[in-house]
């Protein structure tokens, strides 16, 4: 009989590999900065927000903090290192405003991630203050980033075209949101459940609009249904990142 954390394990090894996927979505975007050697009209905000929502969730997995939850800093330790190197290259090739935009944000997730990390290992005792106080803090930068994805969809509605929601990227988010969920039910965790849950949600309705509004999209729009736009690879980077934990 399989046990409880040996179904966990494996859930979560398939929501690292389904996360590792959305944490690699913006690759195409990156690519074209470093071929055109210009960052153009692209921002470095979604990914300077993901770096911190990383941070978080580490210091969530480790052992002090949550126990039992390897997988959780595995993936977004890797999502980390990803989202840090996505702001090396903009930084190599943004001017100087942009360069002191990821300066200035990398330091004040940094400040903020220590503050956070200090007060709830020095002033809390026990893994269940501390993820607490820990889960508390994910879930709302999580839910505060949910934010982008509302703003596709509202245009899904008002331009009766999927162009900006690409249909891969919106059924990868709904399968990593539920893969997270029903590992967080497996061994009871609310904060991960919060999440992913709203993840899992979000994802749903995306693919409820594609299929609503798929038919509607312009003829000149079809070639764009399924690729990963400039304006959905942004704003997705932070949805990969609430629902990668």
């Amino acid at each position: 009989m399989v046990t409880a954390d040996a179904a966990r394990n494996v859930v979560g090894i398939i929501g690292n590999v389904i996360s590792f996927g959305l944490f690699l979505s913006p690759v195409p975007t990156f690519y074209r900065i470093i071929k055109k050697k210009t960052v153009e009209e692209f921002k470095p905000d979604p990914y300077i927000a993901t770096v911190l929502n990383c941070l978080f969730w580490c210091l969530y997995g480790m052992p002090f903090v949550h126990p039992d939850s390897l997988l959780v800093v595995t993936i977004n330790g890797v999502g980390l290192v990803l989202e840090l190197a996505y702001l090396a290259v903009f930084f190599i090739y943004a001017q100087s405003k942009g360069r002191k935009k990821v300066a200035f944000g990398l330091a004040f997730d940094v400040v903020l991630f220590v503050a956070i990390a200090v007060i709830s290992l020095t002033a809390l005792h026990g893994t269940k203050k501390r993820s607490l106080m820990v889960g508390i803090v994910c879930d709302i930068f999580n839910i505060i980033m949910y934010g982008s994805p509302l703003t596709i969809m509202a245009k899904v509605i008002k331009t009766k075209s999927v162009k900006y929601m690409p249909f891969y990227l919106s059924l990868t988010n709904f399968l990593n949101g539920c893969c997270w969920t029903a590992y967080a039910l497996i061994k009871f965790d609310i904060y991960m459940l919060v999440s992913n849950g709203l993840g899992a949600v979000s994802g749903a309705i995306q693919l409820i609009l594609y299929a609503a509004y798929c038919k509607s999209t312009p003829k000149d729009d079809d070639d764009f249904a399924g690729k990963p736009t400039t304006e959905v690879q942004l704003s997705n980077t932070n949805a990969a990142a609430a629902a990668s934990v």
